[in-house]
């Protein structure tokens, strides 16, 4: 990932604090109707899930230039995704509705350079978490 994507997607973190939970009630939608089979992938989600997602996301725009800080976090969410099944597959779904999402709440603010970023630093953080999963999967 480029300095020029970690500074560009640090420096929409007050937005994804702001509009994170809209952007996350608008990416579910998106997400089951263009991928249905992600739907039993989610039957047993809280009802708060998406605020979950939304502090994930802001936690990741704000702490993209120190990821240590994040690992605890990464591995909550990797032994989340392998008890529910999620798989390499599952992450470009979540990508285009990710980003149709934030497109769609953000608006003029969602320049194509932001989408770039945010495309790319996806990208890396779903590397990093199918990277954890595949080992977590084979001790399992």
């Amino acid at each position: 990932m480029t300095k020029e994507t970690k500074a560009l997607v640090k420096a929409t973190a007050p937005l994804i604090k702001k509009h994170g939970e809209a952007i996350t009630q608008t990416m579910y939608p998106i997400l089951f109707e263009r991928y249905p089979d992600a739907k039993i992938l989610f039957k047993n989600a809280s009802d708060n899930q998406h605020k979950k997602l939304a502090a994930s996301i802001y936690a990741y725009a704000a702490n993209i230039d120190k990821l240590e800080a994040l690992s605890k976090a990464i591995e909550t969410i990797a032994a989340a995704h392998v008890k529910t099944a999620i798989k390499p597959e599952h992450y470009p779904w979540v990508r285009d509705a990710l980003l149709s999402a934030i497109k769609e709440v953000l608006g003029n603010e969602a320049t194509p350079e932001v989408i770039g970023a945010w495309g790319e630093a996806y990208d890396f953080l779903a590397n990093v978490l199918i990277e954890r999963e595949k080992e977590l999967y084979q001790n399992s």
